[in-house]
């Protein structure tokens, strides 16, 4: 049937070319319906005047609840307002991993268009709110109005180093859990929908008809439900795909299931109060909860975040009443009065009764055309043959020295500012303080309706779809098209978008913004990860697991290789042609790819290299990346920087000293170019250690003579000496003449330094001779004009 595509909240329609970012949020449902109180909320807030930092605004709410659809309902709304543009971050995966708040930071400088190529690297600081990458996102918000979106905020630490001095932004975050310690915070926490939008929604996703036949019906589904929209979304797909079922069966059927699931978790050994009891502090996931609905089951209440609405007497179902504020001082990981509250109701809850074919692997060849299937299988078994040849783990991996310090002139260290005075009106410890460690992430209950609806919805997919739907969990970030799904199930491309929007219909993928080329993508909701992965592990073989992974990394070496012979057609060809549906068709198209597919390349080459059993596949994803990312001119140093660290995880876990060197050297290298000499330094002294295990002279040259660059940069005269002085004796055991002459050049200067004048002119004109045997008159030139300065400087006395 056709869905419904107006809303009860009419949005402005402003076209989202006139403000910039705004087709980065997400698609959100089609329809969406209700939340007029909560929106009303957010917009008061964010109203309020603020003061010395950018105003927050936070919905909170459980898995399910719709806490994204409806910020990315208002953000569209206020949009206007913010001239500047709309960021978007999300701040953790679906397996619930957390996001680093310095990755974020370096995503929304460049949604922002801010310059990230000068952004120190990590390693300088701690990741907190002196992270250089955060520093340049507040600096570069300042004297602007921007709208950022951080979708599903772990905790306060994530938060707070994003928080810019600048009033004119608005942050609006979504999380599941209470964000303590950040003060001024008045959050928006979602229960269920109230009566009349739960039935409107039903009746626009299932037929009018069908719900008007049977209001009673309806009313019980969406009791059953909990109101909640997720629940509401699964239930409605699966009775569109069971036209012959009563809606009044369904709410029993939804019944039924959640008991079951409640059942066979008790069959564990886990009593239902220990699951409820899963959710942290400041949660409610008993019945009773903060909408206020009351159920035919124990698990109808919905679960929302802690606060006045979550105890005894709370508002009516629909529930947009806003707690009381956080008080001043409160730490992050210490419940307030509220969170005490609701601690004790959830205890008191607990205790009350409640009741809540394996497809086989595809045709080799597939999408991927004659032997791309074959060449993942002989990957996967040449993986169990570590050291043979190619399928050793660093397969293809280079990790060639790249022009370090020692190739730059002089560079004068920069003078250490002074720490300014903060001002306490300004001073963010005045108004956060995170805590040290991150929340857990919300668990999803086996007893919450929306894992029954799952549980329905599940068993009536298709194989194939289901399938499909088990192999997404192993998406990097849980986000695919139609090229990785079709590696990943063994199918043409073709099939597998039709399977992929056939499941985004039945509410079981949410849609991503469309890739740059206009390609759909999908991503699996978090709320459903962790039960995809319980089936995937029960329902699929490891050998299937490892084949298809083994599968989406060789897409992903093609697809990249191909980019590259796109960019730079003189650097050698590329693999054989793709099949049409997957192939990248110009230089434009390779370069919108690989700067729009970066994220999911670099998550799944970190991914695969973490696991540690397909290096040989990761490995040549990471030569690929290193060959084409650069020539986009985009490369962020940041990815470069993590790429040689995967290179160097692998060179080290297989005992590979010569690749180890070499990845070292490029730290060195990336480092040094920004700045960070301390840290280069650190680098190059490790790629010495590993260089002379491999007993390479050329690595043990570049790597002294990197050393001794950082420690010039840093004004220590004497030390840059020394490692000049090694590196030199290095360069003349090889009988590298001009490297030689360039080191000569080198030790005098930081003789020079040292106003050790006689050393400095001693090493000048050996290095004029030696320049004067290799014929090289420009060299000549140059090392004579610095030799004519110092014997002016010491004529003029200096």
């Amino acid at each position: 049937m056709a869905r419904k595509t107006a809303t009860m909240e009419a949005g402005p329609g402003v076209p989202a070319e006139r403000v910039p970012g705004l087709d980065r949020l997400p698609a959100g449902p089609a329809l969406f319906v209700g939340r007029r109180a909560e929106l009303a909320a957010l917009r008061a807030a964010a109203g309020r005047p603020a003061e010395g930092r950018s105003p927050v605004l936070v919905v909170a709410g459980r898995p399910g609840s719709g806490r994204t659809a409806l910020a990315v309902r208002f953000a569209v709304t206020v949009a206007p307002g913010y001239p500047d543009g709309v960021l978007f971050a999300r701040l953790s995966a679906p397996d619930g991993g957390r996001v680093p708040p310095a990755r974020a930071a370096r995503r929304l400088l460049e949604q922002l268009g801010a310059d990230t190529a000068g952004v120190p690297l990590p390693g300088a600081v701690e990741d907190g709110r002196d992270e250089p990458a955060c520093v340049a996102l507040r600096e570069a918000l300042a004297g602007r109005r921007v709208l950022l979106l951080l979708d599903d905020v772990r905790d306060a630490g994530q938060l707070w180093p994003l928080l810019a001095d600048e009033p004119g932004c608005l942050v609006l975050a979504t999380t599941a859990g209470p964000l303590t310690g950040i003060e001024d915070i008045d959050p928006v926490i979602l229960g269920g929908l109230d009566r009349s939008a739960a039935g409107e929604l039903l009746g626009d996703l299932v037929g009018g008809t069908r719900i008007g036949c049977d209001p009673v019906g309806g009313a019980d589904l969406a009791e059953a439900c909990a109101s909640r929209p997720a629940a509401l979304r699964l239930m409605a797909g699966w009775l569109r795909g069971s036209p012959e079922l009563a809606v009044t069966d369904a709410a029993q059927e939804l019944v039924r299931a959640v008991a079951e699931a409640d059942a066979r978790e008790t069959a564990r050994g886990g009593a239902r109060g220990d699951v409820r009891g899963g959710a942290p502090a400041g949660t409610n996931a008993g019945p009773g909860g903060g909408d206020g609905q009351r159920g035919s089951h124990g698990a109808a209440g919905t679960a929302g975040v802690a606060g006045p609405t979550g105890a005894a007497g709370g508002p009516e179902k629909g529930g947009g009443t806003k707690p009381q504020k956080q008080p001043k001082g409160a730490k992050p990981g210490q419940p307030g009065q509220a969170a005490q509250a609701a601690q004790a109701a959830q205890a008191a809850q607990s205790s009350q009764p409640g009741s809540d074919g394996v497809e086989r692997p595809g045709r080799a060849g597939g999408a991927g055309g004659p032997g791309e299937a074959e060449g993942a299988d002989r990957g996967r078994r040449a993986e169990r043959k570590r050291g043979e040849g190619r399928s050793g783990p660093a397969a293809g991996l280079t990790a060639g020295p790249a022009a370090g310090p020692a190739a730059s002139g002089p560079v004068a260290g920069p003078a250490a500012p002074a720490d300014p005075v903060p001002d306490p009106a300004r001073d963010p410890a005045a108004w956060v303080k995170p805590g040290p460690e991150p929340a857990e992430p919300v668990p999803v209950p086996d007893n919450d309706p929306l894992i029954g609806a799952f549980t329905l919805t599940y068993a009536t997919l298709p194989a194939a779809q289901a399938r499909m739907l088990r192999a997404l969990t192993l998406a990097p970030a849980q986000c695919a098209d139609p090229r990785t799904a079709s590696a990943l199930v063994g199918c043409p491309a073709p099939e597998a978008a039709v399977t992929l929007a056939a499941l985004a219909e039945r509410e079981l993928l949410t849609e991503e913004p469309p890739a740059a080329d206009g390609t759909a993508r999908y991503r699996v909701p978090g709320r459903l990860y962790p039960r995809l992965v319980r089936l995937r592990e029960q329902e699929d073989r490891p050998a299937e697991t490892e084949l298809a992974r083994a599968r989406l990394l060789e897409r992903l070496v093609r697809l990249t290789e191909s980019a590259r012979a796109l960019l730079d057609p003189a650097g050698g060809s590329g693999p054989d042609p793709l099949p049409g549906p997957l192939r990248l068709t110009s230089a434009a198209h390779a370069r919108q790819w690989l700067l729009g597919e970066r994220d999911l390349l670099l998550g799944a080459v970190a991914d695969a290299i973490g696991q540690g059993d397909l290096d040989g596949s990761a490995g040549r994803l990471v030569t690929a990346l290193l060959r084409a990312l650069p020539l986009t001119g985009a490369a962020a140093p940041a990815d470069l920087h993590q790429l040689h660290e995967l290179v160097l995880t692998v060179a080290e876990r297989h005992g590979r000293p010569r690749r180890a060197s070499a990845a070292l050297l490029n730290l060195g290298d990336l480092q040094a170019a920004a700045g960070g000499w301390e840290q280069a330094a650190g680098h190059y002294r490790a790629a010495l250690e590993h260089a002379r295990a491999a007993d390479d002279e050329a690595l043990c040259a570049r790597a002294l003579e990197g050393a001794a660059g950082c420690h010039r940069a840093l004004g220590d005269a004497v030390r840059a000496a020394d490692w000049y002085g090694r590196a030199l004796g290095v360069r003349q055991s090889m009988g590298d003449q001009a490297a030689e002459a360039r080191l000569l050049a080198r030790v005098a200067e930081a003789h020079t330094a040292q106003r050790r004048f006689e050393e400095a002119e001693r090493e000048y004109r050996a290095s004029l001779s030696v320049l004067r045997r290799l014929g090289d008159d420009q060299g000549r030139e140059a090392v004579g004009a610095a030799l004519a300065e110092l014997r002016e400087r010491l004529v003029a006395g200096w």
